[in-house]
């Protein structure tokens, strides 16, 4: 009797184990990772490290913000494409993205939220028109971890106030 209780707890144990990593692998190596999308993402961008291996974020490696001319230069670009909106909506509209160990960029993803930071669609042409203006940026740097260059996870941040983009973080 206590060799049958021995086996089946055994037995629902390994039972157990296997379950919980058939749901593990269901989820994306790193918290955020972007899936590709042949709906969405450019077929030939190439991330650094095989799929299975994570990609860094934007505040790991020896440098922080990694564009030429830091934010400022993205700023100053911003404000000569003059991208505003009719609305006079508030809210935020995040762009995020992976820049790869080349320096290019791919895997773009839209976010856009009001003032109470739920979730909405503030206004899809702005959103539209910051991404192209996202995808436009040809400056950034790759990360360097112990001198090997790496991709990473990147975003942007438009802050709307009455339509029009009042500051970009991070």
């Amino acid at each position: 009797m206590i060799k049958t209780l021995y086996f089946l707890a055994l037995f629902s144990f390994v039972l157990m184990s296997c379950q919980t990593e058939k749901n593990i692998n269901k989820y994306p190596v790193t918290v955020g990772d972007i899936e590709f999308d042949e709906k969405l993402d450019d077929p030939d961008f190439k991330k650094c490290t095989p799929e299975k291996l994570i990609s860094l974020q934007y505040y790991q490696g020896e440098k922080g913000f990694n564009y030429k001319g830091e934010k400022l230069a993205i700023i100053e670009k911003l404000q000569k494409e003059k991208i505003s909106s009719e609305t006079k909506m508030n809210g935020y509209i995040t762009v995020r993205f992976l820049v790869n160990c080349e320096g290019k960029t791919g895997l773009f993803r839209v976010q856009q939220m009001n003032e109470d930071l739920k979730e909405t669609v503030l206004d899809k042409e702005l959103g539209d028109r910051l991404l192209r203006f996202t995808k436009s940026l040809d400056g950034w740097i790759p990360q360097k971890i112990k001198g090997f260059k790496t991709g990473y996870y990147q975003y942007l941040t438009y802050k709307i106030e009455n339509g029009k983009v009042s500051e970009v973080l991070p």
